[in-house]
């Protein structure tokens, strides 16, 4: 049987990772505190701890590799389409070039995984505060496509 006090900070914990917008890295820093000093305690809170770790340590590796994907195209193909001599010559910014025409398949692909990185962090977003109502209800809630980095 789960306590209130259990509920709590379990929840807690959830919604620890909501201080990324505040301060940095506080998605990670919080829960590990919270998780580490209580742990021992509960076994729903021990659990619930893993899963808040697990899944941002997810949401950071995919962030990481759609970035990869995503700066260097959208930064190689924006280069590609400027005219540098005009700028050197004329000391004027103009992108003549840049239009949806001259964008490549791959360029699709790095707006599309930049499109993606948006779409990760409103989804995080809401799967905390869903996780930490579900937790404050009592269930075991495990986060969706997250890699079980502590079992």
């Amino acid at each position: 049987m789960t306590t209130t006090n259990d509920k709590s900070i379990a929840t807690v914990t959830h919604l620890s990772c909501l201080t990324q917008y505040f301060i940095p890295f506080g998605n990670y820093i919080f829960p590990i505190i919270i998780w580490s000093s209580k742990k021992d305690d509960s076994e729903f809170i021990d659990y619930n701890g893993k899963q808040v770790l697990n899944f941002q340590l997810s949401i950071f590796l995919y962030t990481i590799i759609l970035c990869l994907i995503a700066i260097p195209i959208l930064v190689i193909n924006v280069f590609k389409n400027i005219d540098f001599h005009t700028i050197i010559h004329h000391d004027e910014f103009v992108i003549n070039n840049l239009s949806f025409h001259n964008f490549t398949g791959v360029s699709i692909i790095g707006i599309v995984a930049a499109l993606l990185v948006c779409f990760l962090k409103v989804a995080e977003f809401c799967l905390i505060i869903n996780a930490a109502v579900k937790t404050s209800n009592g269930e075991y809630y495990k986060y969706p496509l997250s890699i079980p980095f502590f079992k």
